[in-house]
């Protein structure tokens, strides 16, 4: 089954996060719901990946000024039908980025957030059930704004707040301090 490896992620994450295990149960009961959930053609939502890209410091996450949305986010996207999430959020950071070198801190899940995307040019809203992966920048750290952001910015981790105050920025702010 071509959903059984994300599966097994987010079982591991729901033992691993026990103040987000509602949250973690709702993604995967979604993705057991949903044969076709990393497909955007799955109105009601889709699987999404995201890159919390850190600088080789580790001090630093790149933000992009989302062009659609409108407000600074991690870098990420659409996983385009593909079930290996890690992939898509590797992509998805390079495409956003143009950083050449960037890997994995950890295979493993750094964080979920299921969001709604508010309706536009003929899309109706819908949810991105978002799985979220650590990866550092490894080369040099010279981005180039892709035509989807307004802008990019290595961000403070520290100063996460004077960009944004989504809650679930917030909260990869204070894991990926508690933990690296």
């Amino acid at each position: 089954m071509h959903r059984h490896p994300l599966l097994q992620q987010l079982a591991a994450y729901h033992a691993g996060e026990p103040a987000e295990r509602a949250l973690s149960k709702r993604l995967a009961n979604f993705v057991e719901s949903h044969s076709d959930c990393f497909d955007r053609a799955l109105m009601t939502g889709h699987i999404t990946a995201s890159a919390w890209l850190v600088n080789q410091a580790g001090t630093h996450v790149l933000l992009t000024h989302h062009r659609k949305l409108d407000k600074w986010l991690q870098l990420g996207g659409h996983v385009d039908g593909h079930p290996d999430v890690l992939a898509a959020a590797l992509r998805e950071a390079y495409e956003e980025s143009g950083l050449p070198h960037i890997e994995p801190v950890s295979a493993a899940i750094f964080d979920i957030d299921i969001h709604l995307i508010p309706e536009r040019k003929g899309e109706p809203a819908h949810y991105h059930y978002d799985v979220r992966f650590a990866l550092r920048a490894t080369g040099s750290e010279d981005y180039v704004v892709s035509a989807e952001s307004h802008d990019l910015a290595w961000v403070e981790i520290a100063k996460l707040d004077q960009f944004t105050a989504e809650e679930s920025m917030l909260r990869m702010a204070a894991k990926w301090r508690a933990a690296f």
